[in-house]
C-alpha cells in the first residue's frame, strides 16, 4: 500500500509541478501587466469616430441604468444602436423612449436568426450592416453593463495611444447573494489560471482572452472580414474573433476596465451556475486538445490542491517518504497561491460591506465545483439561451 502511495504521490507531483511552473509564469507576467484604466475626458480629435452596438432581448427590467450612462457619452459617439431581437417585455418601448431624448439612438430589429448564427453575433452582425460608414470604430456593449460616462473616450483614446486594432475590456462585477460571492470569483479564477491576466499583452493568437460586455474594433476590420461571420456560431463570440482577428496579425488586446464600465450579470448561485458556466469553457474558440489540456491543468492546479492539502495534513503522520511530503509542500504553496490571488481579483467587485461579501474569502473552496462546471461545458453544447433553442 506504501508503495502504491508513493507511486500517486510521485505522478501527481510531476504534473503538478509541471503546470505549477505554467501558472507562475503567466502570474509573473501578470505582475507587470498594464494598470487598470482610469477614466479620460473626450477631446476634439475624437469627434464622431465610434458607433455604438447594443444587443437587446427581454432586457426591460435591467436596461435602465445602461440607456441612462450611454446617453452621456460625449461627442466621440456618433451612433448608439440597439439591435433588439424582438422583446415582448416593454424594451423596445424603453429604448425609444430615450431616443427621444437622444437623436444618436436607433433601434433596430434584427432579421429571424438564421440556423447557423448564434444569437447575439447575429445581433451584433446586423449592428454592423446597419452602422454608420463614417464610424471608424465599432464598440460592442452588452445591456447589462453600466458604463462610466466617459467610457467612449476612454477605451477609444487607450486603443490609439497603444495602436491596437481590436480591444476589449474587463469590468467591474456586481454581486449581491452570498451564493454569488462565493462561486463567482472561483468561476473568474478559472480565467486567470488558464490565461493572461487583462493588461497583459500576449502574442499567441490561441491563448487571447477577450470579453464582449466592451469590445472595440476598427471598422475597416469588421469589414475585411465581412462582419461577425467567423463567430456567427460560437456562444464565445467575443473570444472566438479576437482569436480570428489576431491570427490575421492584428493587434488585439485585452485591459482591465474595472473602473470605467460595471456589469450586473447573472442573479443568484443557480442562475451565475448555469449562465456563466454556458460559455467559459471557451470551446468555441478552441481546439479540443487545447480544451482539455485546459480542463486537467485546472483540475491539477486549482480543484485538487485544497483537497489534497487537507488528506496530505491527515496522512501526514503515517507517511514519511519524500515524494509525499514534497506533495504535501506543493499543493500547501499552491493553496497559499489561491488564497493570495483574492486580493489579484478584489478589485473586479463592486464592495458595499455586505455580509454577504464575506464569502468572497470562501470562494477558493468553490473551486471543484467551478472545474466541474467547466467539465460539463465542455461535454455539452448549449441548446438554450434566453428563450432561443438551438438545434
Amino acid at each position: 500500500m506504501t508503495i502504491i502511495i508513493a507511486i500517486l504521490s510521485f505522478k501527481l507531483l510531476l504534473f503538478q509541478g509541471v503546470c505549477t511552473f505554467i501558472l507562475l509564469s503567466r502570474l509573473l507576467r501578470g505582475a507587470r501587466r498594464i494598470p487598470p484604466l482610469t477614466p479620460k475626458l473626450p477631446y476634439l480629435a475624437l469627434i464622431g469616430k465610434v458607433s455604438v452596438i447594443i444587443p437587446t432581448l427581454n432586457e426591460c427590467d435591467r436596461i435602465s441604468p445602461l440607456l441612462e450612462s450611454i446617453t452621456r457619452q460625449s461627442y466621440e459617439t456618433r451612433e448608439i444602436i440597439f439591435v433588439d431581437s424582438n422583446s415582448t417585455d416593454g424594451t423596445q418601448e424603453k429604448i425609444e423612449n430615450y431616443s427621444k431624448k437622444d437623436p444618436r439612438i436607433h433601434l433596430i430589429t434584427d432579421p429571424p436568426l438564421p440556423r447557423n448564427w448564434v444569437g447575439r453575433p447575429w445581433a451584433l452582425h446586423n449592428g454592423f450592416l446597419n452602422s454608420s460608414e463614417n464610424s471608424e470604430w465599432i464598440l460592442g456593449v452588452d445591456a447589462d453593463t453600466i458604463p462610466h460616462k466617459n467610457l467612449v473616450a476612454t477605451v477609444l483614446d487607450f486603443a490609439i495611444q497603444q495602436d491596437y486594432d481590436l480591444v476589449s475590456f474587463s469590468p467591474q462585477f456586481i454581486l449581491k447573494s452570498m451564493g454569488e460571492w462565493w462561486l463567482q470569483p472561483s468561476l473568474l479564477m478559472t480565467l486567470l489560471f488558464r490565461f493572461e491576466s487583462s493588461g497583459v499583452n500576449t502574442s499567441n493568437s490561441s491563448t487571447i482572452m477577450a470579453n464582449g460586455q466592451c469590445f472595440l474594433i476598427k471598422r475597416n476590420i469588421l469589414t475585411e472580414i465581412k462582419g461577425y461571420t467567423c463567430a456567427a456560431n460560437s456562444f464565445c463570440d467575443d473570444v472566438t474573433l479576437a482569436r480570428y482577428v489576431a491570427s490575421l496579425g492584428y493587434k488585439v488586446g485585452f485591459a482591465d476596465g474595472s473602473k470605467i464600465i460595471k456589469v450586473r450579470m447573472y442573479e443568484g448561485l443557480q442562475d451565475t451556475w448555469q449562465g456563466w458556466g454556458r460559455s467559459l469553457d471557451l470551446k468555441d474558440a478552441s481546439s479540443k486538445l487545447q480544451l482539455w489540456g485546459e480542463c486537467l491543468f485546472l483540475l491539477l492546479i486549482q480543484a485538487l490542491p485544497l483537497p489534497i492539502f487537507f488528506l496530505c495534513l491527515f496522512f501526514y503522520p503515517h507517511f514519511d517518504f519524500p515524494s509525499f511530503k514534497l506533495l504535501f509542500a506543493l499543493n500547501t504553496f499552491l493553496v497559499i497561491i489561491r488564497f493570495a490571488l483574492l486580493g489579484a481579483i478584489a478589485s473586479s467587485y463592486q464592495f458595499n460591506k455586505s455580509i454577504s461579501e464575506l464569502t468572497f474569502i470562501l470562494s477558493p473552496f468553490a473551486d471543484i465545483l467551478a472545474v466541474t462546471r467547466i467539465i460539463l461545458s465542455a461535454l455539452t453544447k448549449p441548446n438554450q439561451w434566453r428563450g432561443r433553442v438551438y438545434e
